[in-house]
This record gives structure tokens, sequence and C-alpha cells, in this order.
């Protein structure tokens, strides 16, 4: 059973920073293409970032680009997302997946970028 749980939201001034963690059970994490969605209230899901099984492709969606850095410990079987200028907008529950953005994602971890 696909298990995942992030870790690291909270409440950051625009401009700031935060890392949020994912780490996944039930699976084969290092095999595994995983990603990065969010969702805003009363927006749909939004997905952001991907990285390949092994970590050597990454990619982004055009908004993050540049501030939000993706990455993995599959020794850890722990998913990264570093998150750099923060702005209002950003703000939304994040989740991690295993897969795209319509496969399995765990509970979520809130971001609130507010001054």
């Amino acid at each position: 059973q696909v298990q995942l749980v992030e870790s690291g939201g909270g409440l950051v001034q625009p401009g700031g920073s935060l890392r949020l963690s994912c780490v996944g059970s039930g699976f084969t994490f290092s095999d595994a293409l995983m990603s990065w969605v969010r969702q805003a209230p009363g927006k749909g899901i939004e997905w952001l970032s991907s990285i390949s099984a092994l970590g050597g492709g990454t990619t982004y969606t055009s908004s993050v680009k540049g501030r939000f850095t993706i990455s993995r410990d599959n020794a850890k079987n722990t998913l990264y997302l570093q998150m750099n200028d923060l702005k209002i907008e950003d703000s939304a529950m994040y989740y991690c997946t295993k897969g795209g953005v319509d496969d399995p994602r765990g509970q979520g971890t809130q971001v609130t970028v507010s001054s």
C-alpha cells in the first residue's frame, strides 16, 4: 500500500523559503517518478514539478521555475521541494505524488505566505 507523508510546511513571509519533505513507503521508491502538486482554496490541483526515478531529470511548471527545486534521496525514500522567494500566491496545500498529478498522494502540508 502506497503511503506518502509530507512535512515542512508553515507560515512564511513573502520572499522567504521553506523546504518540504515527503517520505514514501509501500513501494520501491527508487523506481518511481515522483512529483509535487498543490491546491489552493477553491482551485483545482496544480502540478508543480516532477523528478525521474534516479533524479537525473526534473521538470517544473513555469510559475515556480527558478524559485523551486525538486530533489530526492533514494537511500532515505525521501522527496524534497526547496521553495525560495515565496509569493502570496504560493499559499496552498502541497502534496507529493507517486507519479503524476492524478496519482496517489499524501495528506499534504500547508504552506501559507503572508506578511
